[in-house]
């Protein structure tokens, strides 16, 4: 239901993170950590901001993500620093980190690697329409097991109402057989 990104607030990143979750699953909200993603403070930022949203426990799963840039822009992710905050990290986190092809450290510490942040928002979320079409799935066969299920009690109902009058019947004549033995004895 929530999800944390760890990027910058310019980038676009995480406008292509929001494009995606909207269209994918609208219920998902999104919790920005916002740092720099590049030059020498990013590292600091970044794994502070990764050790404070798992601190926080209020997001299900986190999204650290930059765009392409030069292998330089991308150094602040290959630091001890960030990959420790990451595998320290309890909430699942994925990385979205660069182009497709460049990998990192923080990408390798990570719990999933994605190749791009609109994938990263695709394997954050559920698709909502498949989750609708197996939640109307699942409730005709809840529907259909409750419809057999009052059938059977029904059935079993009227078998006991068939019964019952003869079973009441015996009880009653037993119990004047029993009433006439107790007057002749009192008699």
């Amino acid at each position: 239901e929530t999800i944390g990104v760890i990027t910058s607030p310019e980038g676009a990143a995480l406008q292509d993170i929001k494009n995606i979750l909207s269209r994918r699953y609208a219920g998902a909200r999104i919790r920005l950590y916002p740092v720099l993603v590049q030059g020498s403070r990013a590292s600091a930022q970044i794994s502070a901001a990764i050790r404070q949203m798992d601190e926080e426990g209020l997001c299900d799963v986190a999204i650290l993500a930059r765009g392409g840039g030069s292998m330089e822009d991308l150094y602040p992710f290959n630091s001890r620093e960030i990959a420790l905050a990451i595998y320290q990290c309890a909430t699942p986190l994925i990385t979205a980190i660069g182009h497709e092809t460049d990998f990192t450290v923080a990408d390798l510490a990570a719990d999933l690697r994605a190749p791009t942040p609109s994938a990263a928002a695709e394997l954050a979320v559920p698709e909502g329409a498949k989750l609708l079409e197996k939640l109307a799935m699942t409730q005709a066969a809840l529907e259909k097991a409750v419809r057999a299920r009052t059938e059977e009690a029904a059935m079993a109902l009227k078998a006991y109402e068939d019964y019952l009058p003869l079973s009441f019947a015996r009880y009653a004549d037993g119990a004047r057989q029993q009433l006439a033995a107790a007057q002749t004895s009192l008699e």
